[in-house]
């Protein structure tokens, strides 16, 4: 039998030198005689520990990591095949504790399988939920979502088994499933590991959604900047059609669902899902007024659940292990699990899948261990650019949708952005509004206007021009934003702003009463 050794192809892992770890170990292997077999797979989402390489033995798979290509032939002299001692020697990748503490469902797979085996995705647990679907047929298939409480991970929350339920029951000749894989918010990157680490379990889950609701079309709307993730779920959705995992009569049932691809050209606003659906359509990126909502009315206005990556990705495991476990986990009315994304200056940057609950001090604390830096956290910024930044004392907030909501913030897609002492935060308040005057599509006033002013009045609090009156000035801007906005992007970027001049005053030059006028 062949020598094996696992690597991820993940695009963070190639980022920090995967490839010449890759030439480094078939290179050693060649100088030794023998044929090694590299197994691509993604990444177990320890990016502080890649490229991280993994070997079986008797004892089960021993990770190494951080592995440099100088590495590679000293640790073949150490016995690597055999799991033997070397600097970057991990262990079992399950007792690290980063790994150790979490509850891996969605990302049960990634880092593990070859992530372009049919053979290896069933071998672990792939398309047992499909099967289910297909036994208990549609109508309970939603049910079963309905009653797992799985929400939408995208940002906005919704009930996901509400939203297929209302295509469901919707009239039309046909319906399409379409997954919002436009991932463009800072500190995110949870889509792109599913696409390069396990795309058979969004194809599951989009091909369930597709039975669920009587769509026997879907689309994946990836954004370009992911080359990598393009080239590896293409791949993934022509091995699946061959297999028939895809296409006319889907494992053999009378069920019809195929995939399509679409690449969209880097426009933020695209995340928004009518805007998402106009550019499928070949058109502008332009956000629709609602309603009609596209569950009703959306892609080529037929009936359309539009959902993100990461949910239609939980769908297979609520399918194969029932609404019940899923529905256990989770905290008031967030259930099951969350991947959060921990980035910026935070020393231990990675993905960490776990129960709704934790709190926003114990992940950047405990999990993420604190500041790359060696310096005090001053600022965490949960949801992306358009997302609160939460001081330190309210580090005791539980990751959940309704406590962020309650202090004025939100989790958005999961991603935490941790800043050191040295954050001007008005700095980041102004970016917040130049980040929307950019990405704007233009079509409401309060997001097109609304941002372009708002730079220039906190340009004007900045050099000390009646900052009194300028002060409130922007906050009744960010109201008008907040309520009269078609969409999120120009309806969240309060939060950041308003958030920076609650708890960050001095950073504008502003004493601490004109904080309580901000809330």
């Amino acid at each position: 039998m062949r020598p094996r050794i696992y690597l991820s192809r993940d695009a963070g892992s190639l980022a920090l030198g995967a490839d010449e770890v890759e030439t480094a170990i078939l290179a050693a292997g060649r100088q030794r005689g023998l044929d090694i077999e590299i197994v691509h797979t993604g990444s177990r989402g320890l990016f502080w520990l890649e490229p991280m390489i993994e070997v079986p033995t008797s004892a089960g798979r021993i990770a190494y990591g951080p592995v440099r290509a100088t590495d590679v032939g000293a640790m073949f002299d150490a016995g690597l095949l055999d799991g033997g001692p070397h600097a970057s020697r991990l262990g079992r990748p399950e007792e690290i504790p980063f790994l150790k503490r979490q509850t891996r469902l969605t990302f049960a797979r990634c880092g593990i399988v070859d992530r372009l085996s049919l053979d290896d995705y069933r071998a672990h647990g792939g398309f047992r939920g499909l099967e289910q679907a297909i036994a208990i047929g549609p109508e309970a298939t939603v049910e079963t979502i309905v009653e797992s409480g799985l929400r939408g991970r995208g940002g906005a929350g919704f009930p996901t088994g509400i939203k297929w339920r209302t295509v469901a029951q919707a009239s039309a000749a046909r319906k399409y499933i379409v997954c919002n894989a436009d991932e463009g918010d800072s500190g995110t990157f949870a889509d792109r590991m599913i696409m390069e680490g396990d795309p058979f379990v969004l194809i599951e889950g989009m091909t369930i959604a597709g039975l669920a609701v009587g769509a026997d079309k879907g689309f994946v709307y990836i954004r370009s900047e992911y080359p990598h993730a393009i080239d590896v779920l293409a791949r993934a959705i022509a091995i699946a059609r061959r297999a028939n995992c895809l296409g006319k009569g889907v494992l053999g049932s009378r069920y019809d669902f195929d995939l399509e691809i679409r690449v969209g050209a880097g426009a933020y606003v695209c995340g928004e899902e009518t805007s998402l659906l106009e550019s499928i359509e070949g058109k502008r990126g332009v956000v629709r007024a609602k309603p009609p909502l596209p569950a009703h009315k959306g892609l080529f206005g037929l009936p359309t659940a539009v959902n993100n990556l990461v949910s239609l990705a939980s769908v297979p495991v609520i399918l194969a292990d029932g609404a019940a476990a899923y529905r256990d986990l989770g905290l008031g009315r967030s259930r099951g699990t969350m991947p959060i994304q921990l980035a910026g200056n935070v020393r231990h940057r990675g993905l960490f899948e776990a129960a709704f609950g934790m709190t926003l001090g114990e992940l950047v604390d405990d999990i993420g261990a604190g500041t790359a830096s060696g310096r005090p956290i001053r600022a965490v910024q949960v949801g992306g650019p358009l997302g609160a930044y939460f001081p330190r004392a309210l580090f005791d907030t539980p990751f959940d949708y309704e406590a962020f909501a309650a202090r004025n913030g939100l989790i958005g897609h999961g991603g935490v952005v941790v800043f050191d002492d040295t954050v001007d935060m008005a700095r980041q308040a102004r970016f917040a509004m130049e980040f929307c005057a950019i990405e704007s599509c233009g079509k409401c006033t309060p997001c097109r206007i609304g941002s372009t002013r708002g730079v220039e009045v906190i340009d004007r609090i900045l050099r000390g021009e009646k900052r009194a009156e300028n002060h409130a000035l922007l906050t009744d801007l960010c109201e008008t934003m907040r309520l009269g906005s078609l969409c999120a992007l120009g309806g969240f970027v309060p939060y950041p702003v308003t958030s920076s001049l609650t708890y960050f005053p001095e950073d504008f030059g502003l004493p601490a009463p004109f904080a309580s006028a901000a809330d």
